[in-house]
């Protein structure tokens, strides 16, 4: 039997000294990313090729998938930095001595057979089972919060409007246009286990109830969410409230008062445990740079938040190591 002969470039790649940063991130996450598990929600819809070209191997679009997800790629610059990117091709398997790179097209088609049928929802769930079953999401406390994700606000476009599914609100002393992402988020861990998408005007408590998986005896949440419990959606929801006090009710204790000192230094114990929640947001809008709507509409944006908080996930897991 021949053997494989190895490309010059690959030869090069394989015989320097020094480990890149992309390729560190891109060997730990061949190593905690559930490839097997998320393939099999996949391959039930994947073509076959029993009509037309052989489809490029489901193992092999889901990383360039991927790749595209953690640098926040277009489709076109996904097709780039696997020529570019020694590092991009040896994850993906591709050797270009031999065969050529998925292209743009391909990605695309692939990106859609996902949101036409919702599968980023059902590999998060996939991706939670096996964080699950390595004893990762402990379940006992849930923090809860939400972070906006700008849209594009021009309306230099065919039809001439914004993106009807998108809403601005006021933070603070600054107005948003775009889409809210809400998050519940292990208190232990810091692993997302929960997601909701709304648009930017829908106020953080409205989604509490769908944060919740129904077995956690505490939860945390920010002084946005005052009055939770009160609200009707909550009747059976039997579990310990910890919620930021408002900076009104803070300032209404003196401080030179016994009482003060306690009230500071239970507010501070909360704002520790809460520090987690913005773990995911980090990682999502900072390493992933996913600080805008990347498609038009929630529905295909509530995919890709799915896709990104999976992924985001591992990365969470992997630092915890």
């Amino acid at each position: 039997m021949a053997m494989k002969q190895t490309s010059f470039s690959s030869a090069e790649f394989a015989a320097k000294k020094r480990v890149t940063r992309r390729e560190q991130f891109l060997a730990d996450m061949e190593q905690v990313v559930p490839w097997a598990e998320l393939e099999a929600v996949i391959a039930p819809v994947y073509p076959t090729g029993m009509r037309g070209r052989p489809p490029i191997g489901l193992s092999r679009m889901l990383r360039v998938y991927f790749i595209q997800q953690w640098y926040s790629l277009s489709d076109e610059a996904v097709e780039d930095a696997i020529y570019d990117s020694q590092a991009v091709r040896a994850f993906i398997g591709v050797d270009l001595a031999r065969e050529s790179a998925p292209d743009a097209t391909t990605l695309l088609k692939f990106r859609r057979l996902l949101e036409t049928n919702e599968l980023t929802q059902r590999m998060f769930i996939a991706i939670n089972a096996t964080l699950t079953e390595k004893g990762l999401l402990m379940r006992s406390g849930t923090i809860v919060d939400a972070t906006i994700i700008n849209a594009p606000p021009s309306t230099k476009n065919a039809e001439h409007k914004r993106d009807a599914d998108m809403h601005q609100t006021k933070k603070g002393n600054q107005w948003y246009f775009g889409m809210k992402a809400h998050i519940g988020v292990d208190a232990e861990s810091g692993l997302v286990h929960s997601l909701t998408t709304t648009a930017a005007n829908v106020a953080d408590i409205v989604e509490t109830a769908a944060l919740l998986h129904g077995d956690e005896e505490t939860v945390f949440a920010d002084a946005g969410y005052t009055g939770v419990a009160k609200r009707e959606e909550m009747n059976d929801v039997k579990v310990q409230w910890q919620i930021a006090a408002t900076r009104g009710t803070i300032k209404k204790v003196n401080e030179k008062r016994p009482l003060r000192a306690i009230l500071d230094e239970l507010e501070h114990a909360k704002a520790s445990i809460r520090a987690n929640v913005e773990y995911p947001f980090h990682v999502i809008k900072n390493l992933f740079r996913h600080r805008k709507t990347r498609y038009k509409g929630l529905p295909k944006n509530t995919g890709h938040a799915f896709m990104l908080f999976g992924l985001g996930n591992h990365v969470i897991e992997k630092s915890s190591c």
